[in-house]
């Protein structure tokens, strides 16, 4: 019974996920749904700023205490190894939920591009990141990084494989292709309001942070192996020439953090 419950709450987990991150592409392209980052009656300037820092900063510690090993440690003392993974998804879920729903717009604008070659540069430009974000989760496990493995393993009674990393596709020329995505969909638009220029520096500059968080985190499991890869391979942006050792690749840690036992 354990397993089916598992299995129904990662299922929920995931629609829950599916639906926010969907939601994200048409909230920060002001696309058609019922809030985006620049629709709605603007407020006073500074509570309507310190509603959105606020807001970011929830998502942003919400993220990142969750994903770190100790807390990982702790946390599975309460809920199930195999249901971690899935918790964290619906809790960040949740959270930007509550993001769309409260987000204040701030209407000034920044920059505006009215040539139509730069506009449908820019557009091509925000559907290529959301396209790299989803082509990036796939290239290692998307059902794994979601949490649905974990909870069909325990259903099933099937032990995961220990970790083990190949470098397929963009993984081979920069080491965070997703957080690579995001900052093309969140910083390309035609017309940066204030608000949108606001989401997107916050977001770029939680985003470096996670990565010196997170790659510390995998130096400190994987040692030199993490060491080299990230000496060969570029961060964010795939420089030419730069390319994976072959030999030792397929056992290279995810890109992702996750732990000796694999995310449950």
């Amino acid at each position: 019974m354990g397993g089916i419950i598992a299995v129904l709450y990662g299922a929920m987990a995931y629609m829950v996920f599916l639906g926010a991150f969907l939601y994200a592409i048409a909230f920060v392209g002001n696309l058609a749904v019922p809030k985006t980052i620049d629709s709605g009656e603007a407020g006073a300037l500074l509570p309507s700023l310190l509603i959105d820092v606020a807001l970011l900063g929830a998502f942003a510690v919400q993220h990142s205490v969750m994903a770190r090993p100790e807390f990982k440690r702790l946390w599975t003392k309460i809920v199930p190894e195999a249901v971690e993974r899935t918790t964290f998804v619906l809790f960040a879920s949740l959270v930007l939920i509550l993001l769309y729903w409260l987000w204040q717009p701030l209407p000034g604008t920044v920059w505006l591009v009215e040539h139509p070659l730069g506009v449908t540069a820019l557009w091509a430009v925000f559907w290529i990141g959301w396209g790299l974000v989803l082509v990036a989760t796939f290239l290692i496990n998307h059902f794994e990084l979601f949490g649905l493995r974990q909870v069909w393993a325990r259903l099933t009674g099937q032990a995961l494989p220990a970790p083990k990393f190949k470098t397929p596709g963009l993984y081979k020329r920069v080491r965070h292709p997703i957080y690579l995505g995001f900052l093309l969909a969140f910083w390309a638009t035609p017309e940066m309001t204030q608000g949108h220029l606001l989401f997107a520096v916050a977001t770029t500059g939680y985003i470096l942070i996670g990565i010196q968080l997170e790659e510390r985190d995998l130096m400190r499991l994987f040692g030199e192996q993490y060491r080299r890869y990230r000496a060969e391979v570029a961060m964010l942006i795939p420089w030419p020439g730069r390319k994976v050792s072959p030999a030792p690749a397929e056992d290279w840690p995810p890109l992702e953090l996750r732990e000796p036992k694999r995310e449950a």
